[in-house]
């Protein structure tokens, strides 16, 4: 796997798929941490009350380790498994993907909802383009307003991302560096010697 990029969804994506009355609504999102995960979470609940499950998975990161499925009461295995499946079938990072399912009466068994979970996936995965994108490192930056410019000219010239920023007698802004630029931004942030910078 490449160390300096990663691939993930363009945009956030809704596709069905019914199987025997039953109708699994896939959501897929892309996310860059375990707040906003539960954010969609939370929403998904709120919009959809009266499904009976809200089974998911997501994969956050390049190292792989940062994952989680739920079958939401389903059978064991049934559903964030195979959901995961697909994303990891695809090599995509920094997904979220909810499968919303409203009961149609019949019991599918295990390896149909194996295969709704993983077909309603696919679709929602099929449906929204893939992008590749590079690995970020957040840091925190504290400097003097007056650097303010300084600062902004170093983040626009090497791609950075402002994450957030607050602005008071001193400004603190959270930036995601491009891994690939980190030493040169580093560097040149360095060199300014009143921007303090602290690796989130």
């Amino acid at each position: 796997m490449n160390e300096e990029l990663y691939h993930t969804i363009a945009q956030p994506v809704v596709t069905e798929f019914k199987d025997r009355g039953s109708r699994f609504i896939a959501y897929a999102y892309p996310i860059a941490s375990v707040e906003e995960f539960k954010e969609k979470l939370k929403l998904l609940k709120d919009e959809h009350p009266k499904a009976v499950h809200h089974c998911f998975a997501y994969r956050l990161g390049t190292d792989g380790n940062t994952y989680r499925v739920s079958d939401d009461g389903e059978p064991s295995g049934s559903a964030g498994r195979p959901i995961l499946g697909q994303i990891d079938s695809r090599q995509l990072s920094n997904v979220l993907v909810v499968v919303v399912r409203y009961f149609g009466g019949t019991l599918l068994g295990v390896p149909g909802l194996i295969n709704a979970y993983k077909t309603a996936t696919t679709l929602a995965l099929q449906t929204t383009p893939i992008v590749q994108k590079q690995i970020e490192v957040n840091y925190r930056l504290h400097f003097d307003y007056t650097r303010m410019n300084d600062v902004m000219i170093i983040v626009k010239q090497y791609n950075c991302t402002v994450v957030k920023q607050e602005q008071n007698l001193f400004c603190d802004v959270e930036i995601a560096v491009p891994k690939n630029r980190l030493e040169e931004v580093l560097f040149k942030l360095g060199e300014m010697h009143t921007v303090e910078t602290r690796k989130l």
